[in-house]
C-alpha cells in the first residue's frame, strides 16, 4: 500500500494565481471579529454577574404583580375596590416606615443573612393575606396581612450594590449597570400587572399572589446564593445616616416628585380611558409609557454621557417635564386615546435616563458602608410620590374632569425640576470632588 500523504494544513500566508488577465488573490486565515462586545455584553461578562443578575429579574417581576393580584383577589371575593384599595394602601405605608430598616439591616450583616429570612417573613404575610380571603376572615386580617409584606427586601437596590462593589472606580460601566437596572425595573413593572391579570381571570383570583410569592422566594434563593458578588458587610459602619449626607436631602425630596408624576398618570390614563368607554386598554396604554422607558433606558446606558452626573440631572428631568405636557396636549386636543398612547411611549422615555442619573447621584453620595440604605430611601420616596400623585390624579378627574387630570404630572415634573436645579453643586465646590 502505497504511503498516505499526509494533509496538508491550510496555508498561513494568502494565495496568489492568476486567471486570464486578473490576479486573484484567495485569502484563508481565519479572520479575528473586528466588532468590539457592546457594553451590555462587557457588563454581563464580569464574573458572577449572570448569576445574580438572573435571580435578581426572577425576584423582581413580582414586584409589578402584588398590588394588582391583591386588589383582584379582594375585590372579586368581597365585593368592594375601596376595601382592596386600603388594603394595598396600607401595604405601601407598612414599606416606607420598614424597608429602610431592612436595609439597614442589609448593609450591616449582609445581603445573604438578612435577605433571605425577611422574604421568608413577606411570603408568609402573603400567604396568609390569602388564608384571610379564603377564609373569609375580618377586614382587619386583610390590613395584618398585608402589612406584613412590608419585610420584602429591595431587590433592585441590592443589585445595585453588587455592580457598584463589582465595577468601583469604573464610572463608565456603572453607569451602563444602572442604565441596565432601571430598564429591568420598568421591563418587571411592564410584564408584572399584565400577568397578574392574566392569572387571577384566566384561573383563579388568589393564583396572581401564589405565582408571585414561588418567584420572589426563588428568585431570592438563586440571587443569596452568588455569594462572590456580595459586598463585605459593615457590621459597625462608622459613616453617618444616609438622610443626612450631603446632597442626599435634595434627590430623596426629588425622587417624592418624580414619584408623583407616575402616581399621578397611572390614575389619570385609567381614568381617561374609562371615560373614552375603553377601560380595559388603559393597562396596554400604560404599559408603552414603561416599554418606551425600558427602551430610553438600554440606549442611555450604551451612549457615554459627557459631565458630571450632577450637571446632567438637570437637563433629564427638563426633557421629562416638557415630554410630560404631550399627553396633557393629546388629550385637551384631541381626546383621542390612540394619539394619547403615543405621547405616553414619548414621554416614558424621559424617565428611565432621569432615574438613573438620580440612581446614580445617591451611590456617589451615600456614606460608604450604607449603600443599600441610601438606595432604599430614594426607593421609598418614589413610593411616597406615587401615593401622593394618585391621590391628588384622583381628586383631580373626580372633582374637575380626566382631561385636566393630566396636568398634575406636569406640575409634578416641573416641582421635581425646581428641585433638580436646586441640588445643583455650587460653583465653590472643589474640582476634583465627586458628583
Amino acid at each position: 500500500m502505497p504511503p498516505t500523504t499526509p494533509r496538508r494544513s491550510r496555508p498561513q500566508a494568502p494565495l496568489f494565481t492568476v486567471t486570464a488577465d486578473a490576479l486573484v488573490a484567495a485569502d484563508f486565515r481565519p479572520r479575528a471579529s473586528r466588532r468590539p462586545p457592546g457594553p451590555y455584553r462587557r457588563l454581563l461578562s464580569v464574573p458572577g454577574a449572570r448569576g445574580f443578575t438572573a435571580g435578581n429579574l426572577i425576584a423582581r417581576l413580582p414586584m409589578g404583580m402584588f398590588s394588582v393580584s391583591a386588589v383582584v383577589m379582594i375585590a372579586g371575593t368581597r365585593g368592594s375596590y375601596a376595601l382592596a384599595g386600603a388594603v394595598t394602601a396600607t401595604g405601601l405605608a407598612a414599606t416606607a416606615l420598614v424597608a429602610p430598616w431592612t436595609a439597614r439591616l442589609v448593609d450591616r450583616y449582609g445581603q445573604a443573612r438578612v435577605a433571605v429570612p425577611a422574604t421568608l417573613f413577606a411570603a408568609l404575610g402573603s400567604l396568609l393575606l390569602v388564608l384571610c380571603v379564603r377564609s373569609g376572615a375580618p377586614d382587619w386580617t386583610l390590613f395584618a396581612a398585608y402589612a406584613a409584606t412590608a419585610t420584602t427586601p429591595n431587590t433592585g437596590g441590592m443589585a445595585r450594590a453588587r455592580w457598584s462593589h463589582l465595577l468601583k472606580g469604573d464610572a463608565g460601566a456603572l453607569h451602563t449597570a444602572n442604565s441596565f437596572e432601571q430598564a429591568t425595573d420598568e421591563l418587571c413593572y411592564m410584564l408584572g400587572p399584565v400577568l397578574a391579570a392574566f392569572l387571577c381571570t384566566s384561573l383563579f383570583p388568589e393564583a396572581g399572589t401564589l405565582v408571585g410569592v414561588f418567584l420572589l422566594v426563588t428568585g431570592i434563593l438563586l440571587f443569596a446564593a452568588q455569594r462572590a458578588t456580595e459586598p463585605p458587610a459593615r457590621p459597625r459602619p462608622a459613616a453617618k445616616a444616609p438622610f443626612r449626607a450631603p446632597g442626599i436631602p435634595p434627590l430623596l425630596a426629588m425622587c417624592l416628585a418624580t414619584g408623583a408624576v407616575f402616581g399621578a398618570m397611572e390614575v389619570v390614563t385609567i381614568a381617561f380611558a374609562d371615560a373614552q368607554g375603553h377601560r380595559s386598554a388603559a393597562g396596554a396604554v400604560l404599559a408603552l409609557q414603561a416599554a418606551g422607558s425600558c427602551a430610553a433606558g438600554l440606549l442611555y446606558g450604551a451612549l457615554k454621557p459627557s459631565g458630571s452626573a450632577a450637571a446632567r440631572l438637570p437637563w433629564c428631568v427638563a426633557a421629562m417635564t416638557a415630554l410630560m405636557t404631550l399627553p396633557l396636549l393629546a388629550a385637551s386636543r384631541t381626546g383621542s386615546l390612540p394619539l394619547l398612547a403615543l405621547t405616553l411611549l414619548a414621554a416614558g422615555m424621559a424617565t428611565a435616563p432621569t432615574m438613573v442619573t438620580t440612581m446614580t447621584l445617591v451611590q456617589h453620595r451615600t456614606p460608604e458602608g450604607r449603600l443599600n440604605e441610601g438606595m432604599t430611601l430614594a426607593v421609598t420616596g418614589l413610593l411616597g410620590g406615587i401615593a401622593c400623585g394618585s391621590a391628588a390624579g384622583g381628586w383631580t378627574v373626580e372633582h374637575v374632569s380626566p382631561t385636566a387630570g393630566f396636568g398634575v404630572p406636569v406640575t409634578a415634573a416641573a416641582l421635581a425640576l425646581t428641585l433638580a436645579l436646586l441640588s445643583l453643586p455650587r460653583r465653590s465646590r472643589p474640582a476634583g470632588a465627586r458628583a
